[in-house]
């Protein structure tokens, strides 16, 4: 046993932060796709991080919540006519589309322990917007376009609103089966 110069009872091991966190991810999912080829999404993601201090007597709380929307069609046997495609020259696969449409809100709080008073100290709405197309050129072999654009708008009036865009064309080649 070990004490302190006041006689208290020296601990061995100090702690000074508990965190929980808990994720709901998805809380609710609807994901299907019709006869006619159209694809549905309905999507609910919950969040939420806990961080107690014992040093300052602070509850630091960030929640989450995400909401997404999405539809997707299938074209069957699009045909394409290509030098890859050997004497036939004709490669037949679906294009499958998609896009989502989602809404994020973050929310950042810090509550006293030992005061009245909560204070939102960040936070911010995520809008996103979200395309890709793909088709299989062969077994092995697919063509993706994707589009996805983000606009985050703070809840701290200090933060400017800041918006990004990325699209672009992948080649994905499958060493597998």
């Amino acid at each position: 046993l070990a004490f302190d110069q006041a006689g208290n009872f020296k601990n061995e091991t100090l702690y000074s932060n508990i965190n929980l966190e808990e994720q709901f991810s998805p809380l609710i999912r609807l994901d299907f796709e019709l006869k006619n080829s159209l694809k549905v999404l309905a999507e609910i993601k919950k969040d939420r991080l806990l961080s107690l201090s014992f040093d300052n007597n602070l509850m630091t709380e960030i929640q989450g919540n995400e909401y997404t929307l999405g539809l997707g069609y299938r074209i069957k046997d699009v045909r394409i006519r290509s030098q890859l495609a050997g004497a036939k020259q004709i490669i037949k696969s679906d294009l499958n589309m998609r896009a989502d449409v989602s809404v994020r809100d973050n929310l950042t709080i810090i509550r006293y322990l030992d005061l009245e008073n909560n204070q939102v100290t960040a936070g911010q709405t995520i809008w996103g917007v979200k395309y890709t197309a793909d088709y299989a050129f062969s077994k092995n072999l697919t063509g993706i376009f994707y589009f996805d654009y983000t606009f985050s708008d703070f809840a701290i009036s200090t933060s400017f609103p800041q918006t990004s865009v990325r699209s672009g064309f992948t080649l994905r080649y499958n060493f597998g089966n």
